[in-house]
Formats: structure tokens, C-alpha cells, sequence
């Protein structure tokens, strides 16, 4: 039979294959049609994994065993820097091409073990380090809205697989908004849960301390079953959080914060501030109080993280030397060794970061640039805590601007760095944060896609998710 794709969720799904309308590895085969369709254009799927047709029979099994749940049978792309035992990782570098998974990540155990079917891994750029996929090692992927313009990133093919209906969900990581700007690009929902409500075992580190593995989907609820299958303490993960850990009050009608001043930054296009005016007047007439707040200190948010990301990712970098694993390119001696392989396997954006973190640490500079940043990150966080005494959500728009063509933004750092402008801020404090679509707007004949963003205290999940689906309800 022919499966409705565009309209599918993961419980229309449930609902089909449990009553027998069609089989795992019919819905699988189904997806995997649309990206042999559409994937050499746009470049989203690194790979198709070989074992699908397994996952989906044993998918099958758990469905006549009456063992499956939410996710059984449930077609996933996983970003490229999630580990799946047995298959291909490469972080989107030249650095891992051939490396091969030794053990499972905790998602994508927990997928597992749900039944889920990985289809395959995400294009994304190298070691999460862009805006825009277009850092991958691999080629850029494009935007399935207008095949001219970028899918955002670091997760741009975990948004883009959603948008081009290559799966019914996908995982990413967000560092500092990569799971938020590429959804609201590509016109999906994206979920950055609290730092530690999702085990990042088995993640292939870049900032350790603004790491957070999240679900992207077409629609609220779909995100949230996700994250259900996906969440919870996890011994293998050192920052790993219980769920009991902050206060959760009961709270009717949430309150919404607008940091009004934070809204006028350099860069953000008049149309987003339209689009938000609207999605601001939508909130009032479903009945939500809006109040202003001060975030005094988020303006600063980006600068502090690309000294504090930088340094993280110079440490995390270091174990890429050719000889533990990857790539290896031969020298006469050892440091050249080094010097040679991560000359050939790193990209530019990864090798200019790592130099960027090498000095803000080193003797002398330590103090001038990454404790001033980590001392700018703590006043963010008290901003937070403040606003969080007047409101319980905060609203900004997702990004200052609709997705942009494909070079346009590659030769100007700065310029791309402002793309996570609204969202790094909830990765300094560890706040969960989700991109939901509020709209379009025309751009040289195009209906480009942009999203609306909410923050929420730690581990208020429910508050983001009860929102979002009041908002997009009223649609």
C-alpha cells in the first residue's frame, strides 16, 4: 500500500502497523524510497545503514509478541556523532572516515531496545562546529524548503531528513542552538532538553560542558515521545541528572517573558521581528500573560561561548592524533605524526577552533579571555534565575533571519557565529529550550520557514511542550 508520509506521526504510525494496515519494514522501505529519491540533491543521509530490513523484522516481532511500544517500528536518522555499535561514525571528518562504533550510545540503546529503526546517519558539520552544514567533510547539505539555501546546523541533515519526510524523527546535538536553528529553518520542531536530562554517552564530545543530544520532528508530540524513550539518568554519563533534582511547582497558565531589549541586537532581519509580533499577539489571544524581563547579560552570550567552546573543544580534539584511531597520516617521527594527520583530517572551522582554544588556555591568557568568559556565563545564569521569579517561559525568536544561501555567510565567521545568537544562551545555563514553527516569510519568491523559541527553568520539559502544542493547535 502507498503510506501517506507527509501526514504521518509516530502515533498514526503505532496505531497502522499495530492494527496491521502495513508491516516496519514496509514503512522503512517506504522512507527509504524517499531518500534514494531525493538524498543525491540535497546530501542528508551519509548512509543507509544495511541492517534495516533486521530492525524492522525484529521491529515486526515485538508487534506480534504484543511487546511493542511508542517507538516500535519508528523510522530514526541519527546525527553522525552518535554512536551506533557496528556502524559508521565519522563526526562528518576526514579525521574518523572508516571508524567504526565499539558500543552503543545510551539513545541509541534505548532506541533499541524501543524497537525503533536507525535508518541511517546525518550529515551535520565537522565535530558539530557551524551553523550551516556546509563544514561537513563531506559536502554541504541543502535546505529541502529551497535546495539554494543552507538547512542551518550543526544538526542541519537531522532537520533536514525530518523536512524531506526521509524519516519521522532524528536525532541531533545542540551546543550552542544546533538543534533549535536547523528546525526552525527547515520549518520542524526541535528539542533541546536539560544538560544532563539526556545521557551523552556515546556522543563524540565537542563542548562537554554545553553538549545535550535531542529529538526533531515534524510535530510536538512526536518530539515528546522521543524524548520520553530517550531521557533519564544514566551511570554511564558523569553529568547525568536524576529527574528529582530541581523543584517542580504546579503552575496553571504559564507566564511569558519577553527580554524586549535583547530583541534589538544588530543583525535580526525586520521580518523576524514581524513574525514575532505575531506569534506574541497569537500567545495573548489564547490567553497567556506577557511580561517584559531583563536578560542583562545574554548579549554577551556568544562571545563568551566561542572563547569557553573553543577551549573544550581543543581538549576534546587532542585524542584525533592518528594513532589511537581514525585517519593516520605518516611522518618521520611522532610529532609529525601528529602534525600531518591533523593537518590532512581536520577542516578549516575545526583547525581555526582548536587554535582559538589552545591560546585562550595557555600561560598567560587563561585568565585574560576563558575565566572572564566563565565569569560572563555565571552572570547569564543569574539573569535566568531572576527572570524565572517573574515568568516561567521565555520567548525570543528562534533566529535573526530566514535560511540563507548556500556561500553566503562561509567567508564571514563573525557573521555566522550570530546565527546562534537567541540560542546559546540557554546552553551556557543548561536550560531546555525548543524551536517551533511560526511561519513564513517571502524571500526572492520562496516561503521560507521561521521559528519562535522557548526557555524554560531546568527539567520544565512539560512547560515547553504544553506551549508549543497550544500554539501550533491554534495554527
Amino acid at each position: 500500500m502507498k503510506i501517506d508520509l507527509k501526514s504521518l506521526t509516530i502515533k498514526k504510525a503505532h496505531e497502522a502497523m499495530k492494527n496491521g494496515e502495513y508491516t516496519p519494514l514496509e514503512l522503512a522501505d517506504a522512507y527509504l524510497e524517499v531518500i534514494k529519491e531525493k538524498n543525491d540533491e540535497l546530501n542528508i543521509f551519509l548512509e543507509i545503514f544495511n541492517d534495516v530490513p533486521e530492525q524492522a523484522k525484529h521491529a515486526g516481532v515485538m508487534f506480534k509478541n504484543g511487546e511493542a511500544g511508542a517507538m516500535t517500528g519508528i523510522p530514526v536518522g541519527i546525527k553522525d556523532n552518535i554512536l551506533f555499535e557496528g556502524h559508521k561514525a565519522s563526526a562528518a571528518s576526514k579525521i574518523l572516515e572508516g571508524y567504526t562504533a565499539t558500543y552503543d550510545s545510551t539513545v541509541v540503546r534505548k532506541l533499541r531496545e524501543a524497537g525503533a529503526v536507525i535508518l541511517g546517519r546525518l550529515n551535520m558539520d565537522e565535530f558539530a562546529m557551524g551553523a550551516s552544514t556546509e563544514n561537513s567533510a563531506y559536502g554541504p547539505t541543502k535546505n529541502p524548503v529551497d535546495p539554494e539555501r543552507v538547512p542551518g546546523g550543526s544538526s542541519g541533515g537531522s532537520a533536514a531528513a525530518v523536512a524531506a519526510n526521509m524519516c519521522l524523527a532524528s536525532l541531533g546535538s545542540d551546543t550552542a542552538g544546533s538543534i533549535r536553528q536547523p528546525s526552525a529553518l527547515c520549518g520542524v520542531v526541535g528539542l533541546k532538553p536539560t544538560y544532563g536530562n539526556v545521557s551523552r554517552s556515546g556522543l563524540i564530545a565537542l563542548g562537554s560542558s554545553l553538549d545535550v543530544i535531542g529529538p526533531i520532528a515534524m510535530n510536538v508530540e512526536d518530539v515528546e515521545i522521543v524524548y520520553e524513550c530517550i531521557k533519564g539518568e544514566d551511570r554511564m554519563d558523569s553529568t547525568s541528572k536524576p529527574e528529582s533534582l530541581y523543584e517542580r511547582k504546579e503552575i496553571g497558565k504559564p507566564v511569558i517573558g519577553i527580554p524586549r531589549h535583547f530583541l534589538k541586537m544588530d543583525g535580526v532581519n525586520e521580518k523576524v521581528l514581524e513574525n514575532f509580533a505575531n506569534a506574541e499577539d497569537k500567545l495573548k489571544t489564547l490567553g497567556y500573560e506577557v511580561k517584559d524581563v531583563q536578560l542583562t547579560n545574554a548579549r554577551y552570550a556568544v562571545p563568551a561561548y566561542y572563547i569557553i567552546l573553543p577551549a573544550e573543544a581543543s581538549a576534546n580534539l587532542a585524542r584525533f592524533d592518528g594513532v589511537k584511531y581514525g585517519l593516520h597520516v605518516g611522518g618521520e617521527n611522532l610529532i609529525e605524526d601528529y602534525s600531518k594527520t591533523r593537518g590532512a583530517g581536520f577542516g578549516p572551522e575545526v583547525k581555526r577552533r582548536i587554535l582559538i582554544g589552545a591560546y585562550v588556555l595557555s600561560a598567560g591568557y587563561s585568565d585574560a579571555y576563558y575565566n572572564k568568559a566563565t565569569a560572563v556565563r555565571d552572570l547569564i545564569a543569574q539573569d535566568y534565575k531572576d527572570a524565572f521569579k517573574e515568568v516561567d517561559v521565555i520567548l525570543t525568536p528562534t533566529t535573526a533571519g530566514p535560511a540563507f544561501k548556500l556561500g553566503e555567510k562561509v567567508n564571514d565567521p563573525v557573521a555566522m557565529y550570530l546565527e546562534d545568537v537567541f540560542t546559546v544562551p540557554a546552553n551556557h545555563v543548561g536550560l531546555p529550550a525548543i524551536s517551533i514553527p511560526s511561519g513564513t516569510v517571502s524571500v526572492d519568491g520562496k516561503n521560507l520557514p521561521l521559528g519562535v523559541h522557548f526557555v524554560a527553568p531546568h527539567q520544565r520539559e512539560d512547560l515547553l511542550l504544553k506551549i508549543s502544542k497550544d500554539f501550533l493547535k491554534n495554527a
